[in-house]
């Protein structure tokens, strides 16, 4: 069972920083490749560039709750969600805990 895990290109895991501006402030974000694949994609769904996309989902952040509170840790929860919404969707609607892992898993390269 671990293997899928286990087995994973180590560059999927490896951290990746990334300049970016919110609100006028360059700013670095530290996550790892895997979740900056998952990013681009999403991304790409809305049309915006990844920087855009993070910068968008920081004013939304700020705008909702006032303030941004461990800012890489709630990109990780996006992107899971995001997984977890495109397995979903794939298994017609049915949620499954591990659904969101096995379409990570078959994330295998990192783009830029």
């Amino acid at each position: 069972m671990c293997e899928i895990y286990t087995k994973a290109d180590p560059i999927l895991y490896e951290s990746r920083t990334r300049s970016i501006r919110m609100r006028g402030v360059l700013t670095t974000i530290r996550l790892e490749n895997l979740f900056w694949e998952v990013l681009t994609e999403l991304s790409a769904r809305e049309g915006l560039t990844t920087n855009q996309l993070v910068a968008k989902l920081h004013d939304e952040v700020i705008a909702w709750r006032g303030e941004s509170v461990n800012f890489a840790s709630f990109l990780r929860v996006c992107c899971l969600r995001h997984l977890s919404s495109v397995a979903q969707k794939e298994r017609g609607g049915i949620s499954k805990p591990a659904a969101a892992v096995s379409v990570a898993a078959g994330l295998r390269t990192v783009g830029s």
